[in-house]
């Protein structure tokens, strides 16, 4: 039994650092902009966890802006764009697109629902 044990502990020591989790920074959210729409339209975060918005545009110019939060970008086609964001009160806030895109512009926009992170 002895040996037995042994064996196991040097196991356990030797898959240790297998099982351990690396901090892998900020989870990225990847959204969408085309031609009246975001992708995702709703997005859930948690109160005080950073997170970086990558933006992308499949068509033409759009902006995202998030007023409550002070979060604004231009985004352009074929260019993807990473914001670094960590909203800092819990609620339902509204974000749109503030470059006018065409004919159904003023519908595009979006949800950002923050929870408290407890």
């Amino acid at each position: 039994m002895n040996h037995y044990l042994k064996k196991c502990l040097l196991c356990m020591l030797l898959l240790a650092p297998l099982t351990a989790t690396a901090d892998t920074g900020p989870t990225v959210i990847v959204i969408k902009a085309s031609k009246f729409l975001f992708q995702p339209a709703k997005i859930e975060l948690k109160k005080g966890q950073t997170v970086i918005l990558e933006f992308t545009s499949s068509d033409r110019m759009h902006g995202f802006s998030l007023p409550d939060f002070a979060v604004r970008a231009d985004i352009e086609p074929g260019n993807p764009l990473r914001v670094s964001f960590t909203p800092d009160k819990a609620g339902s806030f509204v974000f749109r697109c503030d470059i006018f895109c065409g004919d159904g512009h003023e519908e595009m926009a979006g949800e950002i629902i923050v929870r408290d992170g407890g």
